[in-house]
């Protein structure tokens, strides 16, 4: 299948879900997309170039590049990487979605070609009539700063405080590589723009109704975090392992799922951040236990209700 606005292959259309060679695939993508930017990041600094933010490298050009590849050096590892990212993170203006992009607000005018039907801080979100699916726009913030992810501290009556703050596009590629790994609505990432916003599309699904609980209905392989060891300020903060890695994954409540063709519940958004590192003490034993065996009691003796 052709994107209707890029031209691009696409493994989503409307309400359809994918196969599982499709979800392995879209997986594939999202880690390819996370690996392209760390080695652009290396080869950056290899050349001595300064990024105030990742942004700056989402949206390096290739030819600001090309004239200092014939130097030698670390020059053409730079270009390589450039062309990688580019391969996996088009970059394309936002007229290519209908919008006007000299408009002062172009995202607010009329658009021919998509509907919008929600958005919050983070993204605004269109339904596309053609091709029946979702398209995500995510609206670079304050500081060159995009999405949303937790930063960590220590707590007054917990030992962390996890709080949503501000992200970046590292944490946001990383936060739908998670979406998928949950199980959550196919995703993919069509393309950034000039202006930074990095445009997303989804599987259309059916919301949920506003307040219902979701405690008992979370997708598997989240765990469970006593209250003593940290405390978010989103909804059902819960620990998960992405290849071994550690991750606190929130804010998933009834607005961020749908119920899919499947007729299956499906998250489609959530704030996340790795794991930060801890010392020897009990939330280290905690992790080191629950990543051997996610069953296992938060403490040796104790039942996790009683913490």
């Amino acid at each position: 299948m052709q994107d209707p606005f890029t031209g691009q292959p696409t493994r989503l259309r409307g309400r359809v879900l994918p196969d599982a060679a499709g979800r392995s695939a879209l997986q594939h993508d999202h880690e390819c997309r996370l690996e392209t930017l760390a080695r652009l990041g290396a080869a950056a600094a290899e050349c001595g170039l300064r990024a105030d933010s990742d942004r700056d490298l989402v949206l390096l050009a290739e030819d600001e590049v090309i004239l200092l590849e014939a130097a030698g050096g670390p020059w053409p590892a730079l270009g390589d990487a450039i062309r990688a990212l580019r391969a996996s993170l088009p970059l394309r203006p936002l007229d290519d979605f209908g919008f006007f992009a000299a408009a002062e607000n172009p995202l607010e005018e009329a658009n021919p070609r998509l509907r919008r039907i929600g958005g919050g801080v983070e993204a605004w979100a269109f339904a596309a009539p053609g091709d029946g699916s979702v398209y995500k726009f995510y609206l670079p913030r304050e500081e060159k700063r995009i999405g949303s992810a937790f930063g960590f501290r220590r707590g007054d009556e917990t030992r962390l405080q996890a709080e949503a703050q501000l992200g970046d596009y590292r944490a946001l590629l990383e936060k739908l590589l998670l979406i998928h790994a949950l199980g959550g609505m196919a995703t993919e990432v069509v393309a950034v723009t000039p202006e930074g916003i990095l445009v997303v599309k989804q599987v259309l699904g059916d919301p949920l109704p506003q307040g219902d609980d979701m405690s008992r209905l979370l997708p598997a392989g989240l765990i469970e975090i006593p209250s003593r060891f940290l405390r978010a300020n989103r909804d059902h903060p819960r620990l998960f392992f992405l290849r071994g890695q550690p991750f606190l994954v929130a804010d998933l409540h009834a607005r961020n799922f749908v119920r899919g063709g499947d007729g299956r519940l499906h998250v489609i958004d959530l704030v996340a951040a790795p794991w930060p590192e801890a010392d020897a003490g009990e939330i280290a034993a905690w992790l080191e236990r629950k990543r051997a065996d996610p069953h296992a009691p938060a403490l040796p003796g104790s039942l996790d209700d009683e913490l």
